[in-house]
This record gives structure tokens, sequence and C-alpha cells, in this order.
């Protein structure tokens, strides 16, 4: 498993609070373990609620359940960013923390470039490889759909489930609470 790739949760009539039909972006992958950001779960506040110097409307999403009072981002601006992670060719993580506030506020960084998460999704060594094994999650390409940070991701789950067709096809429209059908 390597950074860049999407984690899908299988579908469950009983999910997991934090991971139920999320899709997660693997950024480190190392022997000691991996680390990843889930890009479907939107908050209910904004960057500028939370953190101070910030003047622009910036959606922050749930990144996972380690570290939650910790703020991470992804971006696409390598070359605007020092100190930016590689994840793939198209996207990046970590950074200057300084920079990338006065890049917001003088909004030569755009809100489709950027996005903030708090907290982080992380397995240790060999967690994530047997919680695959087990079918918990589906491992896909995540480089065919470098539009998902600037997309809803209201439906990045769903979409995931549909393409897979098949047996998946059918969980694309099931309610995410089974007693509500």
């Amino acid at each position: 498993m390597k950074p860049g790739k999407f984690l899908i949760a299988t579908p469950s009539s009983i999910g997991d609070t934090n991971f139920h039909r999320s899709v997660i972006l693997l950024v480190e992958q190392k022997q000691s373990g991996t680390v990843g950001f889930i890009l479907n779960k939107k908050l209910d506040y904004n960057l500028d609620e939370v953190m101070e110097g910030i003047s622009v409307k910036i959606p922050l999403y749930f990144g996972g359940p380690v570290e939650q009072d910790s703020l991470f981002f992804i971006h696409q601006a390598a070359d605007l960013i020092p100190n930016s992670l590689p994840i793939s060719d198209d996207f990046y993580w970590s950074g200057d923390y300084k920079t990338v506030i006065e890049l917001l506020n003088s909004q030569k960084l755009k809100e489709h470039q950027i996005r903030f998460f708090l907290g982080y999704s992380g397995w240790g060594e060999q967690q994530l490889e047997d919680e695959i094994e087990r079918k918990s999650w589906i491992l896909a390409d995540a480089s065919k759909e470098s539009d998902w940070i600037s997309n809803s991701s209201a439906t990045l789950w769903k979409d995931h489930m549909i393409a897979l067709g098949g047996k998946y096809l059918l969980w694309s429209n099931a309610p995410e609470n089974p007693s509500w059908n």
C-alpha cells in the first residue's frame, strides 16, 4: 500500500461511527504504520471558527479519530507552500502553516486547492493490511479522481459503491441507518 490510494469502507448495516461510509486518502506508509484522512466527513464549522488569523471561510473535515485536536491539511500547492510532503504527483500534505495562512488571507491559495482536517486516521504496523484482508476496506487508485479536493464530499462513498458495481450497487442506495428503510 502506498500513499495516494483510496481506502473505501466496505458496506455494513451497523457501522463504526468513525469509519462508516468513509473514503480515506492514504498519505503516508511506513513500516511502523499508515496515516490517512477521511475525505467525506465535513464538519459543521469552518476553519476561521477554530483558528485565529483566518479571514476566509474554509470548511473543516473530520480526518479521523487520532489527534482530533490537531489541524492537518492536504493541498495542490507545493510550489507555494514550503516543506510540503508528497502524496502523489498532484497532492501534498502538511507544509509551512504560516505561509498557508498568508496565502489563504491574500487569496493566492483558494479553497479548491486545499482541504483541512481535524484529526487523522492511523493504523499500527500490519493493522491496515489485516483489515483489508478481512474485507473491511477496498483499496482503490486515487489518481483517477484528482478533483475530489474541489468537489462536494457528500456523495463520494456512494459514487465509489456505484463504480464498484455488483453487490456494492445495492448499498449505494441503502439508507445510512437500516431502520430508516
